[in-house]
C-alpha cells in the first residue's frame, strides 16, 4: 500500500469515527468524554487533510486546488 493510500485510508476511518460519535452524541449530549474524543479525531482529520492536499491536491470540489483540473491526475476508480 502506498503512503498515499494509507494517508487516504486513515482520513476514511477519522470520517467514520467522527460520524458515529456524532451520532453518539445525538442521543448523550452530557458525555463530556465523547465530545473531546469528536474534538480529537475532527483535529487529527482536519490536519491529515490538509498534509493530503498539500501532497496530493484537494480531496473534493469545495477544496483549493493550485491546478484546475488537478483531480484528472489519478487514475479513474474503473482503472484501478
Amino acid at each position: 500500500m502506498t503512503e498515499k493510500e494509507k494517508m487516504m485510508r486513515r482520513i476514511n476511518a477519522l470520517r467514520f469515527a467522527m460520524l458515529d460519535m456524532h451520532l453518539y452524541l445525538d442521543s448523550h449530549p452530557g458525555d463530556c468524554d465523547a465530545a473531546a474524543q469528536m474534538e480529537k479525531y475532527r483535529k487529527e482529520a482536519q490536519d491529515l487533510m490538509k498534509k493530503y492536499e498539500d501532497a496530493y491536491g484537494p480531496l473534493n470540489e469545495y477544496q483549493n486546488a493550485t491546478s484546475r483540473w488537478a483531480w484528472i491526475s489519478d487514475p479513474w476508480p474503473w482503472d484501478t
